[in-house]
């Protein structure tokens, strides 16, 4: 009886571990399926950004809304709020994405290498990527300088706009050594805001009319820093001196 009892046991557990291996099949494919949920979640949310920023840039932040960030994305409100409770999360989401390629822009833009450059060719590659990168992203303009954009977003621009400056500082100290922290301090903030104002100017404008406009900022920029930082800068080297224009 023990060993029937025992056999009858082994095939009981046989029986038991059918199922577990079953169930075992079963979780190998469901472990895959959340995998392919979440893909398809990605590509749904990255649509939904993409249409929200075209919504942002046509109609502005305040006047728009989750219904028309739908329409454009062509999906229901209903599959919207899968993913967003709201157009303040949707703006958030857009908004990280683009202070995220925004940091990485401006990164390269102000490349240590740069400032051996004489100061015409600096401008050119400080500025042409940073230009470049609003006028690829307008609804990074439109949330950095809306009134009613999302705290968060502000404060986060907030910091990166004080990033910016401290760099700009770093970058004229290279060339003004002997300036006292206070006037670096005042030119780089003047230079910054010069950019900005020149930048909502290029925003405003398309085409030939936007090139004449980035012209016109880079040529405000070298007039009001090339006296400051002259010829004689020790960060300049002789072919860069013989390089700059006149």
């Amino acid at each position: 009886m023990p060993e029937a009892r025992a056999k009858k046991g082994a095939a009981g557990d046989g029986a038991a571990r059918k199922p577990a291996a079953a169930e075992g099949a079963g979780g190998a494919a469901g472990a895959t399926r959340p995998r392919r949920r979440q893909a398809r979640g990605e590509a749904r949310i990255a649509q939904l950004l993409q249409a929200a920023a075209s919504v942002f840039c046509t109609s502005g932040y305040t006047a728009s809304s989750t219904n028309a960030i739908a329409r454009e994305a062509g999906v229901s409100p209903g599959t919207l709020y899968q993913f967003f409770p709201n157009k303040e999360a949707i703006a958030v989401e857009l908004g990280d994405h683009l202070l995220h390629r925004w940091r990485d822009t401006y990164g390269a833009a102000f490349d240590q290498s740069h400032i051996e450059l004489p100061l015409d060719r600096m401008l050119d590659a400080i500025l042409d990527p940073l230009i470049a990168f609003n006028c690829e992203n307008p609804a990074f303009f439109v949330l950095m300088h809306g009134s009613e954009i999302p705290g968060r977003i502000t404060e986060e621009h907030d910091t990166l706009h004080a990033t910016m400056l401290n760099r700009v500082e770093e970058i004229l100290a290279d060339y003004l050594p002997d300036v006292p922290a206070a006037q670096l301090h005042r030119v780089a903030e003047m230079a910054f805001m010069v950019f900005k104002a020149g930048l909502d100017l290029v925003m405003a404008h398309e085409g030939e009319e936007r090139d004449a406009y980035i012209r016109e900022l880079k040529a405000a920029m070298y007039r009001y820093l090339d006296p400051l930082i002259g010829d004689d800068s020790p960060r300049l080297t002789p072919d860069a001196r013989r390089g700059r224009t006149p």
